[in-house]
């Protein structure tokens, strides 16, 4: 039997949609590229060179932004005189710190909600998200005021905790997901030949170890941009990198090298951790989306 050609016609809609679309792509390819470009060439640009504009009107003149002399003085400033290296430290270890205890712990307190009936079960469940709806600043002064009784103000410890009480939340909710996706005779037939409530949450923990890993990366996005609580709670000897940058600008000088400097290295260990994981946190995010 001889096979049958199809051929497929594209009405004008069609194109223009595939037009619009590839227009838009590209705008917002642009829209989000360029400023970081210009941040991380501007970062190795003098002060005079970094202000450089081509005259108005003049689009071959736009050669004048890359006409300089590459200099690292402003990175050398930054962590030779500024301390920005135990600013680089305390980010990394409270993003981490706080991303792991509420990894641990949201997937425990998840995994319960996941499996186990109690009475009031949805009203909890529903308590914990509400803690997450409401505004930072709104609890902010209560929060800063029982951590000053802690003696945690300015330490890594209690900035970990901060962030911990926001991501904490966070991760029931979304870990809980995971875990409904699982089979429950899993459990059923470990539990069956013998195996404690306990081992048998470590059986199934490899099945939403993707799920597990994409919200890690979350948590430690959410962390390590954060300023509020870092301009807050971390005040002193726990300061990370987006409160060291805001007081680079000053009243009566503003380092624009150094602050471009200081941007670069805010973004670049997170943009590394995006492009290194990026299929594993596609994967673990859309775990449960579609129920079979």
């Amino acid at each position: 039997m001889a096979s049958r050609e199809v051929i497929h016609y594209e009405t004008p809609l069609s194109k223009a949609l595939k037009w619009f679309s590839a227009v838009f792509i590209a705008f917002y390819v642009v829209w989000t590229v360029l400023p970081i470009f210009i941040m991380f060439v501007s970062s190795f640009k003098d002060l005079l060179e970094a202000f450089k504009l081509p005259a108005v009107g003049d689009w071959g003149g736009i050669t004048v932004f890359f006409e300089f002399t590459p200099t690292t003085k402003h990175y050398y400033e930054l962590f030779a005189n500024l301390g920005f290296s135990t600013y680089l430290f305390n980010s990394l270890v409270a993003a981490a710190g706080s991303a792991v205890v509420s990894v641990i712990l949201g997937s425990m307190c998840a995994y319960s909600l996941s499996r186990i009936d109690f009475r009031g079960k949805s009203d909890l469940f529903f308590w914990i998200i509400s803690t997450r709806m409401a505004p930072v600043v709104a609890v902010m002064v209560p929060l800063y005021w029982i951590f000053r009784e802690l003696d945690l103000v300015g330490t890594l410890p209690g900035l970990i905790l901060a962030y911990t009480t926001f991501n904490l939340p966070f991760a029931i909710w979304i870990l809980k997901g995971f875990f409904d996706n699982v089979p429950y005779a899993i459990e059923e037939a470990q539990m069956v030949d013998g195996a404690t409530r306990l081992q048998a949450f470590r059986a199934i923990l490899p099945l939403v170890a993707p799920g597990i890993g994409a919200f890690l990366v979350l948590c430690i996005l959410f962390a390590w941009n954060d300023y509020l609580f870092a301009a807050i709670i971390g005040s002193g000897g726990a300061k990370t990198l987006p409160a060291a940058t805001r007081e680079l600008v000053q009243p009566q000088n503003i380092q624009w090298g150094q602050i471009m400097a200081a941007g670069v290295v805010t973004t670049l260990p997170m943009m590394f951790l995006g492009l290194v994981i990026r299929k594993y946190l596609v994967t673990g995010l859309t775990m449960g989306a579609v129920k079979e």
